[in-house]
């Protein structure tokens, strides 16, 4: 019997596009491949399936690390590829027959010139293996392991008992642009990882105040969109001198009001970025009631800055644990808890105010003397950093 190992691919919610789906599969497919630069191997594509192939043995924990991260994907097996016939099945499932215990035995028989059905495949394939070894048994609801038998219309069948979960979702780049502010904490690496796995390509957006923060702090950023590339694909990131205006903002605002007011700011210049940049959202880190500024009159106060996008909040239902598990399972957590601190952090007051007025936020604001002018300055000078995927 010959046979080679095949990784098989299977998607998840895009089986419930209708006419567009070719559009949301073209993007997986794209993605999955973009995951994979740098090593050999083959990509199959037929109806439904998707599968890898002709890599070398030491390349295949490599491939299954990166395309687990691929947004789109639900899960994968390691697979053993032989041509369909009863007796080749028969010796393939012997190498994956458990030593003791239950077993179950799962057929899909996508080809219909075989005499028998799937049931039948399945009853002949679990004989075999109970002739072989009396120290396992059958049992159909309850099973210990299984060993599934995907018959193709290829002329090709695909034995695997073991499914890895991959990062679920929709494929990134299928639900348009969006803006995320990106700081140093735990929480928007987050929310730009739950609006990447709903398919949105990531832009990035920090602001740091040298010389009150440091260049440590700015690194620890770019070190936070590299670990989000490895679910995002390349991350352009938008690093705003915001000194300038966090000075005034201290000089010339009451002191409770100066986050309510450098916030609006933020999100203006966001804003304005992204829509230069054909972006359709900003996306923020913000949980409800974490800090003072995310209380419902702070969001309120916040959004009335932005005039044309939508803001989204992934993580408005989300606690402090919840968020922090998942920084540990995309590997931003240890980045996150460097002590280098970032803006938002530099003249913070002892009493920032929990519920302000919008009306006093604005009169505070307009105090700020040539603020459109330092806007202004501040999106001319921006930098702008390509965060290249690390896969």
């Amino acid at each position: 019997m010959e046979s080679k190992k095949v990784i098989l691919l299977r998607y998840g919610e895009l089986f419930l596009k209708g006419k567009n789906r070719n559009l949301f599969e073209n993007r997986l497919i794209e993605n999955i491949k973009k995951s994979l630069i740098g090593v050999d191997y083959k990509f199959i594509r037929t109806q439904n399936r998707y599968y890898i192939e002709d890599y070398s043995e030491d390349a295949q924990q490599n491939i299954i690390d990166r395309v687990t991260k691929v947004f789109g994907l639900h899960s994968l097996s390691v697979a053993l590829k032989v041509q369909t016939s009863y007796e080749n099945l028969k010796e393939a499932v012997l190498q994956f027959a458990p030593q003791n215990g239950t077993f179950r035995i799962t057929t899909k028989r996508a080809d219909k010139s075989l005499d028998k059905n799937s049931m039948q495949i399945s009853a002949m394939l679990g004989g075999c293996l109970l002739s072989n070894n009396s120290q396992i048994s059958v049992d159909l609801y309850y099973p210990q392991s299984e060993i599934c038998v995907d018959i193709r219309e290829n002329g090709y069948s695909y034995i695997f008992s073991d499914k890895i979960d991959c990062a679920q979702g929709m494929p990134v780049g299928t639900a348009g642009r969006g803006m995320l502010l990106l700081s140093g904490g735990f929480d928007s690496p987050v929310a730009g990882y739950r609006m990447a796995r709903r398919g949105m390509q990531i832009f990035g957006i920090h602001y740091h105040s040298y010389p009150h923060t440091s260049e440590l702090a700015q690194q620890k950023v770019v070190d936070l969109a590299g670990k989000l590339t490895k679910y995002c694909g390349d991350i352009k990131l938008f690093v705003v001198k915001f000194t300038e205006i966090q000075q005034a903002i201290h000089e010339y605002c009451r002191e409770d009001y100066m986050i309510t007011i450098m916030r609006r700011i933020m999100v203006e210049i966001a804003e304005k970025l992204a829509i230069e940049n054909k972006c359709g959202a900003l996306i923020t880190g913000e949980s409800l009631a974490q800090v003072a500024s995310q209380t419902t009159k702070s969001i309120m106060v916040t959004n009335d800055a932005v005039k044309t996008l939508p803001v989204f909040r992934p993580l408005i239902g989300m606690d402090k644990y919840e968020i922090m598990d998942t920084a540990e399972k995309i590997d931003t957590y240890a980045i996150s808890q460097l002590p280098y601190e970032d803006c938002c952090t530099v003249f913070l007051p002892k009493n920032p105010v929990i519920k302000p007025d919008l009306q006093v936020a604005i009169k505070e604001q307009s105090k700020i003397k040539d603020l459109d002018q330092m806007v202004e300055t501040a999106i001319k000078t921006v930098e702008i950093m390509e965060i290249k995927a690390e896969y």
